[in-house]
């Protein structure tokens, strides 16, 4: 079989256990320098680096992050000055109506509470959450993902996937086990 033609009929891709944390850092570094371009890593532990070695550099969420931070501490500034100088002006003790010292409190608030529901919001939309069946689900060894499994999947419309060669290449990355993953 040729590389890139593979018969992928009622396959979502391929599925390769690893030992330990640093061989599947390892294995997903090197499967990302060979070509292939749809990889997951899946891990009971954050992986320094992991994220980074599939290719997966994607850093939208820091930038929606500060533009709800932004928003939430513009509106907080806003409220306050349309109550304190235009809606209901109140002179107290002769201060001056835009009195903006006395809204910082609420102005810091506001935006730390805007930019972590961003947050929040941003990475389960980004991330595709929440994901009630993933097609890894059917692998039974995967169960383990979470106490002690590290799992490596490359998806059949990796443009570089064939079964036979992408198998071959997972278990001389030093896969324990390799799985088909069906849909």
């Amino acid at each position: 079989m040729s590389q890139g033609v593979s018969t992928t009929a009622g396959l979502y891709g391929l599925l390769a256990e690893f030992e330990s944390a640093d061989a599947l850092a390892a294995a997903a570094s090197r499967a990302h320098k060979a070509g292939y371009t749809r990889l997951d890593a899946f891990s009971p532990v954050p992986i320094e680096g992991l994220a980074e070695a599939i290719g997966q550099d994607d850093r939208r969420v820091q930038r929606f992050v500060l533009l709800g931070g932004i928003v939430g501490g513009l509106s907080a500034f806003a409220l306050q000055y349309w109550i304190s100088v235009i809606d209901y002006p109140l002179n107290v003790g002769g201060r001056p109506l835009n009195s903006w010292p006395a809204f910082i409190v609420p102005t810091f608030e506001l935006t730390i509470l805007f930019a972590s529901f961003t947050a929040l919001f941003v990475m389960l939309g980004l991330n595709g959450l929440p994901q009630p069946y993933h097609p890894v689900f059917n692998v039974p060894s995967f169960a383990r993902a979470s106490s002690d499994g590290y799992f490596l999947s490359v998806e059949a419309e990796d443009p570089k996937f064939d079964r036979t060669d992408t198998r071959r290449y997972l278990e001389s990355l030093g896969a324990t086990e390799v799985n088909d993953i069906e849909p």
